[in-house]
């Protein structure tokens, strides 16, 4: 029988006092709102070529979508990971360590040098840990594992100290995303400017259905995807004018998966094809308008 048995590089075994940043999260927790957009759903690919095409013009303001492999094949264990501070990595090999980490769970810093830009937390999740250090943490759902209509759709809103989902935010109402963010203009404005906050916005409107962003589409497809990508960032100013409102805002926008229209006989996603664990990322700061 073959020998299997193959050594780590050196390389690629090290410490987390090497990763790269380009940010100071340490800098950033307790002097900024943080605001976690994710665009449920979306695939690299089609967010690439509607930035090329500059038809995302408001999300192409804040640069260019890294190209980056998901911590999940589908929106549940995609978001466990990311709310416990494991987000989108690079596409292109990187050595685990070398790897930028905006959050990390402080007791994997315990025994290794912990990166220095990284905010550690305590907790089960960035989530909990940013309220152990004085945020407001405010979730506003989107696809069906936000509704808290039963036990496995209350784990993910649970991390949050207020959660809120409606109806008219799900995936099959056409304004989804306009309704999510007049109720944010609502929430917002009960916050004193002086309380950080940090809210998460599952934006659904890119998951199926979406053919109704395309007129004359009889059923979803990589077009309408797009379409529906262009609503989102239709709209999607809106929501960072809010925060600008507010101060001084850390954003973190990405996708927690892809989904696959047909390619290599594959639909949907909850499975592990290349257009499923490729995903668009970007961070940046808003500055403050008050």
């Amino acid at each position: 029988m073959e020998n299997l048995t193959r050594e780590i590089p050196m390389e690629v075994l090290g410490d987390f006092s090497k990763a790269k940043s380009t940010v100071n999260m340490n800098e950033i927790v307790g002097t900024h709102d943080i605001l976690f957009v994710c665009l449920d759903t979306l695939r690299y690919d089609v967010a690439f070529e509607e930035q090329e095409k500059n038809n995302t013009p408001n999300l192409n303001k804040y640069g260019k979508w890294q190209k980056c492999h998901a911590p999940g094949n589908f929106t549940y264990p995609s978001h466990l990971a990311m709310f416990a501070g494991f987000l989108p990595t690079p596409a292109e090999p990187t050595p685990m360590f070398e790897m930028e980490r905006l959050f990390l769970p402080k007791d994997m810093a315990l025994n290794i040098p912990g990166p220095k830009t990284a905010f550690l937390f305590e907790g089960a999740s960035f989530v909990q840990g940013l309220e152990k250090v004085g945020y407001d943490t405010i979730c506003v759902g989107g696809v069906g594992f936000f509704n808290k209509r039963t036990e496995i759709n209350r784990v993910l809103p649970a991390l949050f100290k207020h959660s809120y989902w409606h109806p008219s935010f799900s995936c099959h109402i056409p304004e989804s995303f306009e309704n999510q963010l007049n109720f944010i203009d609502r929430k917002i404005k009960e916050y004193d400017i002086n309380q950080r906050i940090f809210m998460y916005v599952n934006i659904d409107s890119i998951h199926y259905p979406n053919n109704f962003y395309l007129e004359g589409a009889k059923g979803d497809s990589v077009d309408t995807h797009a379409a529906a990508l262009r609503y989102v960032d239709k709209h999607i100013e809106r929501l960072f004018d809010l925060f600008r409102a507010r101060g001084k805002t850390f954003v973190i926008a990405c996708s927690d998966h892809g989904s696959c229209y047909g390619e290599d006989g594959y639909h949907f996603h909850c499975l592990s094809h290349e257009i499923v664990y490729t995903v668009p990322y970007k961070h940046f700061v808003l500055n403050s308008t008050k």
